[in-house]
């Protein structure tokens, strides 16, 4: 098929990006797919993506983002479903697609009827979500091309990353974005899209000879090399910049005299800079197109003819005369009946021409004008003039407003952004501060503005003297904020201190208590603490009368007694998951459900936590509550592993901490909310979020333990803990230090070992929860073998576990009772009790090495069923593919006279207990201390491709490390 240049194109040749078109080939070959194709402006973003339609048969549909928009979502998704033609197709149409409708006018005839308004206006905006998608996947197969996504508002974000979850399986989605304007918000949805990654392209400016190739394509004529040369040092290799200055140029000059004057070039003041180029057309037109092109420039990227009049005072045949004079020189082009500048560097370029003075006076006419307009008050264009205009007052009345309707869209981001920046003011009476920040404190939560909110709290309780109640909501405020960035110790500080303040509104009062009894999220605050200021929490509750503080205060009491592992947890769960009043606040009962399935994963009880999952996802689902889905995918992660299903999970984990680097930066946090958890507190998103990064990392480490390689589990443990002791969290702090105890200890490290074990353990009395401690001192019993000081450690912990009904912590208990015991019978039943109560807590990995355990002692000591107990504990390993595990239990059984049944059924492929020729190449470069990153240069290989190999070869040879491998070099047999 010939390429079709794009409108406004001078070549009909893509000049470059061969291996960028490629991979977009690739994508949408393979759907559903996702790509984003990201640049500086002008490198050609959308001319990379029209030469890809242009050579695709598949349906395209095509939406553009605008600059300034109001925060209602989804405008450029409408304007690409009204573009797209004929929406008919031999398969019929899904009825939820009648959502679209009202939306959808001029289509109306062709979609479904609409359907009845919902109630709740998140429901309506899920329901038009999935209207969306269904109309896509009913008018597929196709290509969804969105452009200019950092100009998108937020619901339209949302969309995407439902989107990208929900992907029709024949749609392939391309979105343009620019470099430099921010973080994109659905990056972290598209990087775990259930289809896969999506794909980046990332372009940047084009080389010497690339900018001569299309330069010659566009002039038909050869280049000489200074002509060349100049045309790339004027323009930066910037493909736009190339084409607007040799448009520039050919409406001097015929085409085949340009090449040979380049004087002509050198002519322009910095025609590098597309400023220059726009500067000049602009300069072609008369005062009266000037005057009306700037104010086009302040209205927005596509004014209409009205608002125009309007702000100009100019007639209806003045302004239609000045944009047919823009749109002869370029600055203009039509697109759907309207003027629109043909880049937004261009309008920016107009823009700026415009003195400062007449600037602030366009925007204030352009407020003024809006304000005539009709109903509903378009609030955020005129918080934006207002603010332009320098009329403070006007801006930030319409910016709290703004704010406010973002808010009742459940845009809880947009209304923070507003609400910042009507506090950025610095002439704002001091009611009206104060009024703005508690609204920033109440939204910012949710609105993920932490980074840019903390500092303003701070500093308004720094200089402001407050009533005490409004310090302590700001206070309040500040501390759950704190606990978002990960700064747990430091908002949980905040937190007691708003508690004084807050005497005179219970209400706030009971939900500032319920948060500090929350007992994962801080070191240094006993358990016995945590109870008295829940028992404070329920008291305030009492008082206030609030049946909703009251509902936030019983979960912090059942998340308080299931972390201690108290039976009594379970029935206030149950009571209160039948209480209406929870139902009633969906997001409330999705953030309980998943505070308590971590909770219930932390003691063992695995099969509440799968139910309490189920629940939360439900919930969350049919709330449209997506900020918690990265909760949901790390606590559905911990319960896989927990369970045993390990099949793709590390890859899964690595997305969800963001690695490589998986450990987020402290700036980002938690949305902390009365009576939550460290980890379902967190919005969407993200590996933005330190508490899940930790958790992540903590989830990660585990893993690599256990499937390996040792040197990055012990790497990936270390920065969780240090990450962990900075913020002041206790969780994952003991569990991750208790992890790299067990680790140490499988490489032969005791006093290593030792020493994490005893720093867990301080943490454990400190906090004064044995349920959390049992693993550690196992890990410190083995350590250290039985000792008096083992033996009273050992009935502390038991003291500590009465009553609790926990199956990790009993099972821990039941092995070190047995490993301190000097009765082999009593030892062996205890070992064999506290394998049954994993296997029947379903903790696959736990019940292999207790299987472990236990098989080896009979084993050792010629009693029982030894062997079997080994070889089932294999089996559970090489079903999870834990390396490492079976490494040291394939020694073991050698050493023991065990058969090894290899190839088990289930297992992996091998070659047997035989190396395979690359898998001894790398046990002889291993063994000779070579490092992974060295044998993978040596060998032109990846260094996952070597950790793989030497996994490989150890557990063949029965090696629990590479240190024994080096002892060996590297060719023990079987």
């Amino acid at each position: 098929m010939p390429r079709v240049a794009p409108s406004g194109s001078l070549s009909d040749v893509l000049i470059g990006r061969r291996s960028e078109l490629a991979l977009l080939r690739t994508v949408i070959a393979a759907p559903p797919s996702l790509a984003l194709v990201e640049g500086e402006a002008g490198i050609g973003k959308s001319r990379l993506v029209g030469e890809l339609l242009s050579a695709s048969g598949a349906r395209r549909l095509v939406g553009q983002c605008e600059q300034l928009q109001e925060p209602l979502p989804l405008s450029p998704l409408l304007d690409a479903f009204r573009l797209a033609g004929d929406l008919t197709t031999s398969r019929p149409v899904s009825p939820v697609v009648g959502a679209l409708a009202p939306l959808l006018p001029e289509l109306a005839a062709h979609l479904p009827p609409p359907l009845p308004p919902l109630p709740d206006q998140r429901a309506e905006r899920h329901r038009v979500f999935r209207a969306a998608v269904a109309l896509l996947d009913h008018l597929s197969p196709l290509v969804l091309v969105l452009e200019d996504v950092h100009w998108a508002d937020s619901g339209t974000h949302d969309f995407l990353a439902f989107l990208a979850a929900h992907q029709p399986r024949d749609v392939s989605v391309i979105l343009t974005v620019r470099t430099g304007s921010g973080t994109l918000p659905i990056r972290e949805a598209f990087a775990r899209a259930p289809s896969g990654p999506a794909r980046v392209v990332s372009l940047t400016p084009l080389s010497p000879p690339e900018v001569e190739e299309l330069a010659r394509s566009i002039l038909k004529a050869e280049l000489p090399a200074t002509f060349a040369a100049l045309l790339y040092e004027k323009t930066g290799g910037i493909p736009f910049v190339v084409e607007e200055v040799l448009r520039t140029l050919l409406e001097r000059l015929p085409a085949g005299e340009i090449p040979g004057r380049p004087d002509v070039l050198a002519a322009l003041a910095v025609p590098t800079v597309l400023r220059d180029v726009v500067l000049q057309r602009l300069s072609s037109l008369d005062g009266a197109a000037r005057e009306i092109l700037g104010a086009a420039a302040v209205i927005g990227t596509t004014p209409d003819d009205r608002m125009l009049a309007e702000v100009t005072g100019r007639g209806p045949l003045e302004i239609a005369k000045a944009l047919a004079s823009a749109q002869a020189v370029g600055l203009l082009h039509e697109e759907d009946g309207q003027s629109r500048f043909r880049h937004a560097l261009a309008r920016q370029i107009v823009y700026e021409s415009v003195t400062a003075p007449e600037r602030r006076w366009l925007h204030l006419r352009t407020a003024q004008a809006l304000e005539t307009g009709p109903d509903p008050r378009p609030v955020a264009r005129l918080a934006h003039h207002f603010r332009l205009a320098g009329r403070t007052e006007e801006f930030v009345a319409n910016a709290e407003a703004a704010a406010g309707t973002a808010l009742s869209h459940g845009n809880d981001a947009t209304a923070a952004r507003f609400l910042l920046q009507a506090l950025e003011v610095g002439s704002l009476p001091r009611e009206t501060r104060v009024r703005l920040a508690v609204k920033l404190g109440r939204v910012a939560v949710d609105g993920l503005a932490h980074a840019e909110a903390v500092p303003m709290l701070e500093r308004l309780l720094a200089t402001e003297p407050l009533p005490a109640h409004l310090r302590g909501e700001l206070r309040f405020a500040l501390g759950r904020l704190l606990r978002q960035q990960g700064e747990a110790r430091a908002g949980h500080l905040q937190i007691e201190r708003a508690v004084g303040d807050l005497g005179d509104r219970p209400a706030l009062l009971g939900r500032a208590l319920a948060v500090l009894a929350a007992p994962e999220t801080v070191v240094d605050r006993h358990v016995s603490e945590h109870a008295a200021r829940c028992d404070e929490a329920e008291e305030a509750a009492r008082r206030s009368g609030d049946p909703d503080v009251d509902i936030a205060v019983r979960i912090a009491r059942a998340s308080l007694l299931l972390e201690q592992g108290d039976p009594g947890s379970g029935r206030l769960i149950d009571d209160l998951l039948r209480d209406d009043r929870l139902r009633d606040v969906p997001r409330e009962h999705a953030r309980a459900c998943l505070n308590w399935a971590q909770g219930a994963l932390h003691i063992g009880c695995l099969e509440r936590a799968e139910a309490l999952l189920a629940e939360g996802r439900r919930v969350a689902d049919q709330a449209e509550y997506l900020r918690v889905a990265e909760v949901v995918e790390l606590v559905t992660a911990a319960v896989d592993r927990a369970a045993g299903r390990w099949d793709g999970l590390e890859a899964r984990v690595r997305r969800l901490g963001g690695t490589p680097g998986w450990a987020a930066t402290p700036g980002a946090g938690t949305a902390a909310f009365p009576g939550a958890g460290t980890i379902a507190s967190a919005g969407a998103g993200t590996a933005a979020f330190p508490a899940a990064s930790m958790e992540a990392g903590l989830l990660l480490g585990a893993l690599l333990a256990a499937t390996g390689p040792a040197e990055e589990a012990v790497a990936c443990l270390g920065e969780v803990i240090a990450i962990a002791e900075r913020a002041g969290a206790v969780w994952p702090l003991i569990p991750a230090k208790m992890t790299l105890s067990r680790l140490l200890l499988t490489l032969d490290d005791a006093a290593g070992a030792a020493a994490h074990a005893t720093a867990a353990l301080s943490l454990v009395r400190a906090k004064g929860n044995w349920v959390w401690g049992a693993e550690t001192v196992l890990c410190l019993v083995d350590a250290l073998g039985r000792t008096a000081g083992t033996v009273e450690l050992v009935d502390e912990l038991g003291a500590g576990l009465e009553g609790a009904d926990a199956p990790i912590a009993r099972a821990a208990l039941l092995t070190a009772r047995a490993v301190v015991s000097q009765d082999p019978p009593e030892a062996d039943g205890l070992l064999d009790a506290a394998r049954t109560t994993l296997q029947e807590a379903g903790l696959r990995y736990e019940e292999a090495q207790a299987a472990e355990r236990l098989g080896r002692w009979r084993c050792e000591r010629g009693t029982g069923d030894g062997g079997p107990l080994l070889e089932a504990a294999l089996r559970l390993y090489a079903a999870m593919g834990a390396d490492r595990d079976l490494a040291r239990i394939s020694r073991v059984m050698r050493q023991n006279g065990v058969p090894i049944p290899y190839p088990w059924r289930g297992g992996r492929p091998s070659h047997g207990q035989t190396l395979s020729s690359r898998e001894r190449e790398v046990a002889l470069l291993a063994a000779e201390g070579k490092t992974n990153q060295e044998i993978a240069t040596e060998l032109f290989l990846s260094r996952r491709t070597v950790e793989s190999h030497i996994s490989s070869a150890l557990r063949k040879l029965g090696l629990p490390s590479r240190r024994e491998l080096r002892a060996q070099g590297g060719l023990a047999g079987p």
